[in-house]
């Protein structure tokens, strides 16, 4: 297995359409339903055997939760906040580049 790029609390954009969002959660390779992947055209559909990610995600419309591999993000350097309504759920603040997780404490 190879290593994650990118972390929990970093701000992502996507490299081929317009939306940008923070990281929940890594999957260390494709773990989605084969319908979803296969909804994807051939042409764009990424490889299985990378990270795939979890994103609190936005574009100009909407705020969602998006799945994308490793091989369509990018960094974003913006310094923007991600204004998804989730992201106060799980993060604490925004600190320099990335979002810090909130303490999760089980009762």
């Amino acid at each position: 297995m190879r290593e994650a790029r990118f972390s929990i609390g970093q701000v992502v954009k996507h490299r081929l359409f317009p939306f940008r969002g923070v990281v929940f959660d890594v999957d260390e390779t494709f773990s989605n339903t084969e319908e979803w992947y296969e909804a994807i055209p051939a042409a764009i559909r990424p490889k299985r055997d990378q990270p795939f990610y979890h994103l609190l995600a936005e574009n100009a419309e909407s705020a969602y939760v998006a799945y994308v591999s490793e091989q369509n993000l990018l960094p974003d350097d913006s310094g923007d906040p991600i204004n998804h309504p989730q992201v106060a759920e799980l993060f604490a603040a925004k600190e320099g580049d990335r979002y810090k997780l909130r303490d999760q404490r089980l009762n």
